[in-house]
């Protein structure tokens, strides 16, 4: 029987094909001590060592099939396994408890999850936990000597059906054969939803049941389009998802057409389009779909990963590699923002009752000169190889801008002096994320080059509702007429100083929010590179003119869904 279900559209197509549903192993076992310690630490090794020749096997296997920048996850998780810290803990567990080697790991592990999972607001140290979980499955399966099956065996034409694919899974599907997939759980940013992007596989996550209710070699199509999977289809149903899916194609084809095209409206209007990323290997995916620019580079990930912070030359390397990859176009680059919840090993910092709120970003920094002057430093030399523009994050206040733009100003002086050579054409500016800082954009504007409005946080912070509790999750309204009117106001003040304005949130790349952020005159929109296409294909379409006719109207509903349901009936 016919079965619909929904969840998270993480990667565009349409899918028909035989399930293939792949199950985890059973890696249960008894917690035990044991007396011969020796023993379990050579066992410890021995599975280290069968752990990383497989996964410098799939590691090759990505790099052919998805190119070096997605393969690095698997350098991450050779570097986890080797590890002093994690592997360290787990040899002393086992000398200091006596534990076996299986309980050892697992309560290693386990801390190591906790912890990355802990930074809720860092969607990038979340998925770190998926890394920690994925190697400690192998290395476990190895302890236990338990085998289990490989994504690889497909050999027909499949929709894997599972409750998660771990990197490793990703990695070793085949697009010859697997023609979709649809997971329990996972979300737009998670690594199985970022490479089966990048494969161009269709991809439904996080729908909780689809495991349960699916039957291996039944039909299924999964619609990664609307985030939909049907589980034994009607012969009406498959036809009318095959036309839907050759029409997609036919979509996708008009939209290579626009890759080295303007971003233009249909009234002659110009707006950028550009790209997020996190780091310089995700430039390849930015100019493959056309970007204009990177809207937001998020420095934090050089700090990540290490046991010390990046030297100066390190953090030169990686900022001159993006701005001469993007030859020309603006490139901006976020100074670090880390702190609060968001904490490296090397860096002790104090715990905080309310981190989103704490000790992070502009507020360490500037307390913590000596890490600031130097990303500043390699961030100044770097601007003399492109268009490079510097972004400080969370600033609340005017004197927390004059005092990060003087430090940045001190460190230009010094590189002059001493003969380095830095562009004369550097553009300064901020994160707009916290609301008193928005209310305040007008004198902003006098002091900053530039405004990129971060939505994620200021819809979060302006609503008072932690985006990341589900029991308050509604309240994430991107287009509320609170939120609009605070972006209205952003990008008025900022053009009124003669400056643009950007933003670098999820909004920019939703094609609902994107009428109405061109009608209050959005300069740039950043987003994910996949987004971008289609977003230049849909601003073609509208008139900017046009639109900023609606611009009191809208600012001037009461809720977030009669904002929508204009856009929908109004401002085609």
């Amino acid at each position: 029987m016919t079965e619909k279900i929904k969840g998270i559209a993480a990667s565009a197509g349409i899918a028909i094909a035989k399930t293939f549903i792949l199950r985890n192993p059973d890696l249960s076992f008894e917690r035990k001590t044991v007396e011969d310690k020796e023993a379990e630490k050579k066992k410890l090794n021995d599975a280290l060592d069968i752990s990383k020749k497989e996964l410098n096997e799939i590691k090759a296997t990505a790099e052919r099939e998805l190119g070096k920048d997605k393969a690095e996850v698997f350098s991450a998780h050779l570097m986890f396994l080797s590890d002093p810290e994690f592997v360290g803990q787990i040899e002393s567990k086992i000398d200091s408890d006596s534990l076996s080697a299986e309980s050892a790991l697992q309560d290693v592990s386990t801390f190591f999850i906790q912890t990355f999972e802990s930074m809720s607001d860092n969607a990038y140290m979340r998925e770190r936990a998926a890394d920690v979980r994925d190697v400690s499955k192998r290395l476990l399966a190895h302890l236990l000597g338990v085998s289990f099956t490989s994504p690889a065996s497909i050999t027909e034409e499949t929709v894997i059906i599972a409750e998660d694919l771990t990197p490793s899974d990703t990695a070793q599907l085949n697009r010859k054969y697997v023609k979709g997939f649809a997971t329990n759980v996972g979300g737009r940013t998670s690594h199985s939803a970022i490479m089966s992007r990048s494969m161009e596989i269709p991809a439904v996550v996080g729908t909780k049941t689809v495991l349960e209710k699916a039957k291996d070699g039944e039909t299924a199509i999964v619609d990664g389009l609307n985030g939909e999977v049907i589980l034994d289809p009607t012969n009406e149903e498959i036809k009318a998802y095959s036309q839907k899916a050759a029409a997609y194609k036919e979509q996708q084809a008009e939209w290579k057409k626009l890759v080295n095209e303007p971003t233009k409206t249909k009234d002659g209007a110009h707006v950028i389009l550009g790209a997020n990323i996190g780091n310089p290997g995700d430039v390849t995916g930015v100019v493959n779909n056309g970007g204009e620019a990177i809207g937001l580079y998020r420095t934090e990930f050089l700090y990540m990963g290490r046991d010390q912070l990046p030297t100066e030359d390190e953090q030169f390397d990686a900022y001159k590699e993006v701005v001469e990859k993007m030859k020309g176009k603006p490139v901006v680059i976020r100074t670090l923002d880390i702190g609060g919840d968001k904490k490296l090993k090397y860096l002790p910092l104090p715990e905080e009752m309310n981190p989103f709120l704490g000790f992070r970003a502009i507020r360490l920094c500037l307390e913590r000169q000596d890490i600031f002057r130097t990303q500043l430093r390699a961030l100044l030399r770097a601007s003399a190889f492109g268009k490079l523009r510097i972004m400080f994050p969370m600033i609340a206040t005017i004197n927390e801008f004059r005092e990060a733009k003087k430090i940045l100003l001190e460190e230009k002086d010094k590189l002059v002096a001493a003969g380095t050579k830095v562009s004369d054409d550097l553009q300064v500016g901020m994160m707009m994320e916290i609301p008193a800082a928005a209310v305040l954009a007008d004198q902003f504007a006098k002091e900053a080059d530039f405004f990129s409005i971060g939505t994620n946080d200021l819809i979060q912070y302006t609503m008072a509702a932690d985006r990341m509790n589900e029991h308050v999750s509604y309240l994430y309204q991107p287009c509320n007429p609170s939120i609009l009117r605070l972006v209205s106001h952003v990008i008025d003040a900022a053009h009124k100083e003669g400056h643009w304005a950007g933003m670098c949130g999820e909004m920019a790349g939703d094609a609902t929010a994107i009428p109405l952020l061109l009608a209050l005159g959005l300069d740039e929109f950043s987003m994910s590179a996949t987004s971008i296409l289609p977003a230049r294909s849909q601003l073609l379409t509208l008139s900017q003119e046009e639109l900023a006719k609606h611009k009191e109207a809208f600012l001037n509903l009461n809720t977030a869904d009669e904002v929508l349901e204009y856009v929908k009936t109004k401002m085609k």
